[in-house]
């Protein structure tokens, strides 16, 4: 049985905040190029569930790809959410994500800025 992760209640503001944005690049329909780019900081990268790694560049056109064809995401189901203070203004957020059938697990370090919230790594975790 997993454990169940109980968020510090101290930081159930930056939770709440961080499930609003989530899941990270699964909004097609509602943001352009520039807003994902305005909401990730330089050097971001991703770890896609198949393990590779995806650089910042390759996420944005991925994204656009996404946007033209995506059939939307009526379907997903975001539970389990976790989060915890990894530094000054860096929060970790983890949950499962729900896509029909398939289910992973999330995991997006995000970075709060005096310009708003920035994603700084994301990754996703095909799990049983």
């Amino acid at each position: 049985m997993e454990p169940v992760l109980i968020t510090d209640p101290a930081l159930n503001g930056v939770l709440h905040e961080l499930i609003e944005r989530e899941p990270i690049f699964h909004w097609p329909e509602q943001t352009t190029r520039a807003d994902f780019e305005a909401m990730m900081v330089e050097d971001f990268w991703e770890v896609g569930a198949s393990g590779r790694r995806y650089s910042r560049e390759f996420v944005l056109d991925v994204l656009d790809e996404r946007r033209e064809h995506s059939p939307g995401k009526d379907s997903w189901v975001t539970s389990d959410f976790w989060c915890r203070e990894l530094g000054p203004e860096m929060y970790l957020l983890t949950y499962t994500l729900r896509q029909d059938e398939r289910k992973t697990r999330r995991a997006t370090i995000w970075q709060r800025t005096a310009s708003g919230w920035k994603v700084v790594f994301h990754q996703g975790t095909v799990c049983e």
